[in-house]
């Protein structure tokens, strides 16, 4: 039987019904088949524009050529060897991470996930801290990961209750509340953990006073200030990472989504000093950083240095943003560059939740989420056009304000 071309419609799955996915993320409306830029398609041929890029990992688009041609040629060259040796893509890509995080020379690891950066992390922060100096502190709705120190770290109370007892070490305090914070950091601490922009707690953003004030005050104390940049960073949000609109440097940070554009890869960086805490054995994975994934990151990122990632993610996000706020049924934007809140009227909304219409533009051929009850995210792939930006609005417009 040939296999159907890229031009070609087939036919869904018939056994959708009968998921062999385990429930972890519910039963899925749609399967995709291809990608090209922002565009999705699913059996059928259908096309759908997307403006969440796999929850802003597809930076360049799907199936960038640039990336496309890397990893192709990579895995014709090499794929994989332990992390007891060096390979060539991943030094680079080291390098020119540590030149985009900027400040102090640092060092990265390597590993897979944001959540097992997430991880690295807080392992790094307790070797740092010694024994009986271990705790993390991180913020009320923040969200890092799915382990279970990364639960933990989480502050969201409803996601803990199923898998406890949790790791100890760990303290939540509200976001963007210096004087909590100034409480919470006493003699146990190690690191605070905490999100540039809150992502999937609502793409939630401080006062600008905050963080430098953070800065200031884990610098007195001697704590690591370490930056979950796993969904803010790599240009996202208008810098390479989140933190640095705010005129501060990281001891740590963690990352990985936009990294590989869709390859599985994620990374820590750290001051050296830091870095160093870390011994010959202390953490380790078999796959971080290995060849075919970085070859994805060094394409990656050095397509998004040639065009100026950072800056068409404010260019752009601006534009989208004042379209947003023309439509009938949007009340607010929150956010940076293009990663973007839409806060929606209830009066609008009615008894539907910001769940009920990003399902309705799925089926219209839209792709977005709720990240609260009433706000929807965007974060579409940064190389999106103004003709896809046009496109999707006319689809939420519609939606929003569909006669029930």
């Amino acid at each position: 039987m040939t296999a159907p071309t890229h031009n070609q419609a087939v036919s869904p799955p018939s056994d959708m019904d009968h998921c062999p996915i385990m429930p972890t993320y519910g039963p899925p409306d749609v399967m995709f088949v291809r990608g090209e830029g922002s565009r999705l398609y699913d059996p059928a041929g259908k096309e759908y524009i997307d403006w969440l890029a796999g929850i802003a990992v597809t930076s360049l688009g799907h199936c960038h050529p640039g990336v496309a041609e890397a990893i192709a040629e990579q895995a014709k060259t090499l794929c994989h060897v332990s992390n007891l040796f060096a390979t060539e893509p991943q030094w680079k890509v080291a390098r020119i991470l540590d030149e985009l995080v900027g400040g102090p020379a640092g060092q990265v690891f390597f590993c897979n996930s944001g959540a097992e950066s997430n991880e690295a992390l807080i392992k790094l922060a307790r070797k740092w801290g010694g024994r009986g100096r271990h705790t993390v502190v991180s913020a009320m709705r923040s969200f890092h990961g799915r382990t279970l120190a990364t639960l933990h770290a989480t502050g969201q109370p409803e996601k803990h209750e199923a898998f406890q007892p949790l790791p100890e070490g760990f303290r939540h305090v509200a976001y963007n509340d210096i004087d909590a914070m100034d409480t919470a950091l006493d003699g146990s601490v190690a690191g605070v953990l905490i999100e540039p922009i809150q992502g999937e707690g609502g793409i939630n953003e401080v006062d600008p006073a905050y963080f430098p004030a953070l800065r200031e005050m884990c610098t007195e104390r001697g704590i690591l200030l370490m930056f979950d940049e796993v969904q803010t960073g790599l240009a996202r949000t208008g810098a390479w990472f989140a933190h640095q609109h705010y005129g501060i440097e990281a001891d740590a940070l963690s990352m990985a989504k936009a990294l590989g554009n869709g390859m599985p890869i994620g990374a820590i960086w750290a001051r050296t000093d830091v870095a160093a805490s870390f011994k010959p054995g202390d953490h380790a994975t078999t796959f971080g950083g290995q060849p075919l994934a970085a070859s994805a990151a060094l394409a990656t990122l050095q397509i998004m240095q040639s065009i100026n990632a950072p800056d068409l993610a404010n260019t752009v996000g601006a534009a989208m943003s004042e379209q947003l706020l023309g439509l009938n049924g949007v009340t607010s934007i929150r956010g940076r560059g293009l990663l973007i809140a839409a806060e929606l009227d209830p009066e609008v909304l009615g008894e539907r939740k910001a769940a009920d219409i990003a399902k309705a533009c799925l089926h219209s051929g839209l792709i977005l989420n709720a990240v609260t009850p009433t706000a929807l995210r965007i974060a579409p792939p940064l190389t999106i056009t103004y003709a896809e930006i046009e496109q999707g609005l006319a689809v939420l417009d519609g939606v929003l304000n569909a006669e029930s």
